[in-house]
């Protein structure tokens, strides 16, 4: 069955920008209460059920976060037994942050959010769209299976299947094991060889939702090799492979095309990226 729905891209913009706001929230909370891990990982959110979670978030009380894409909700929950439920219908994201913050304090949680999501724009969303925040939940739900499926049958170090509040994509990096020569190997975001296996809901490369495959560095024997139809390389902006959302929903089976282009891909990293190869 597909799973992927079809997403119209002026329609969703409202609703996506508002979701975003609303998920750097969360974003706030764990770059405050978790140790640093490489590349970031403790600052990312991981898809749940319903849409995105913090996860539980270990403190002098325990708590998560989760922003409901489906229902159009953000919830907190306590280890107390504390519940808070707040419905999104547009509202400011400085006013949800209060609101978290306010529960929190009040349950007793010692934590402070780091960040400034709490400290953006105070107007009102007009044009919040509950049933398109449902179609990008559901989106990212079929992307996240799919990732999932791809994970798992990689040997190398990949990251957890994240979303990065910051940009508001979803990915997952490949890990191969060599440093890049010259590099300070304790700097891992500039040590690291890595491929990125992406996809958001459009942003200042394209204005529509997309895939992107990104290695880094880049070797350039891998901009050589044939992608399936209907992908491209693009190098303008940032260089990898794109698919465009809407291209992979008109195959005849989008999970099965994404098996293949990351497979394609992976396997030529395989053979240019983890070696010594630029």
């Amino acid at each position: 069955m597909n799973k992927f729905p079809a997403l119209d891209p002026d329609a969703i913009v409202i609703t996506r920008d508002a979701l975003h706001a609303y998920a750097r929230i969360l974003g706030d909370w764990l770059k405050s209460t978790r140790a640093q891990r490489k590349h970031w990982w403790h600052a990312s959110l991981r898809p749940s059920l319903s849409g995105l979670t913090t996860g539980v978030i270990h403190n002098n009380i325990d708590f998560e976060i989760e922003l409901n894409l489906q229902e159009s909700v953000i919830s907190v929950r306590t280890s107390t037994g504390e519940r808070m439920c707040e419905s999104l219908h547009g509202q400011p994201a400085t006013q949800v942050a209060a609101r978290i913050s306010s529960f929190l304090e009040s349950a007793g949680v010692s934590a402070k959010p780091q960040g400034d999501a709490g400290d953006g724009d105070a107007s009102a969303v007009v044009g919040y769209s509950p049933e398109e925040a449902s179609k990008l939940g559901q989106a990212l739900s079929a992307v996240s299976a799919a990732l999932v499926a791809f994970r798992a049958g990689i040997r190398e170090e990949s990251s957890p299947i994240q979303v990065w509040p910051h940009h508001f994509d979803l990915s997952m990096i490949w890990l191969p094991g060599p440093k890049i020569p010259d590099q300070d190997p304790a700097n891992e975001e500039y040590a690291d060889k890595q491929m990125n296996f992406g996809f958001v809901f459009g942003d200042e490369s394209f204005t529509e939702p997309y895939f992107y495959v990104t290695a880094y560095p880049l070797p350039d024997a891998m901009r050589q090799i044939e992608l399936p139809a209907g992908s491209t390389w693009k190098s303008e902006g940032f260089s990898g492979a794109v698919l465009l959302y809407k291209d992979l929903v008109a195959t005849a089976d989008p999970a099965v095309y994404l098996q293949e282009l990351w497979a394609t891909l992976l396997a030529a990293g395989q053979t240019h990226l983890a070696t010594n190869e630029t």
